[in-house]
């Protein structure tokens, strides 16, 4: 029996930490700096069939998920700029499923696999140079109706990163390629 959660979730849900340390800020910068260079070692050598495969039945193919972490990235890169320009700024939610299933998620791969080197380089600049007050700017986000620490939303972007790079590598375990 396929255990649908563990498809979904398999390093587990985000958790924000009661006290987010400066340890657990250093790790997830290091975490979204390396994303890149991890996802296109991971997906180098698939065939065409191997990245129009789901990672889960009912998911995302990996060449969605490739296409997703660059528009859910350059998303994120954006909310930065905002809340270290901006007093609390609203930011704009959009729907990833939709986004996931427009035209330019069939495009090969490289082509978000270079945008995410790209706005994860831009980004780890930022992310070296923030402040510890830095980190406590917020962003407001409309879904959740509350305002986001940086901190936390480093964190969660790791998290992200490695969440859905786990769906892949699970993919390459259970079809044994």
């Amino acid at each position: 029996m396929i255990d649908i959660d563990l498809l979904k979730y398999p390093i587990g849900k985000f958790q924000k930490p009661n006290n987010i340390l400066f340890d657990d800020l250093k790790e997830a910068i290091e975490g979204i700096k390396t994303l890149p260079k991890f996802l296109e070692s991971t997906v180098k050598d698939f065939s065409e069939e191997q990245l129009d495969t789901q990672y889960r039945p009912g998911g995302w193919t990996v060449r969605q998920v490739v296409h997703h972490f660059a528009d859910s990235h350059i998303n994120a890169f954006i909310r930065f700029k905002l809340a270290l320009t901006e007093e609390n700024p609203t930011i704009k939610p959009y729907d990833e499923a939709a986004w996931a299933n427009l035209s330019d998620s069939d495009l090969p791969i490289e082509i978000s696999v270079g945008i995410l080197k790209n706005i994860h380089f831009k980004w780890g600049t930022i992310l070296d140079q923030m402040s510890k007050s830095d980190f406590s700017r917020t962003y407001f986000h409309p879904e959740s109706q509350k305002s986001v620490p940086l901190d936390e939303v480093t964190l969660m972007y790791n998290w992200h990163g490695k969440h859905h790079l786990a769906h892949i590598q699970a993919l390459i375990i259970r079809e044994n390629w």
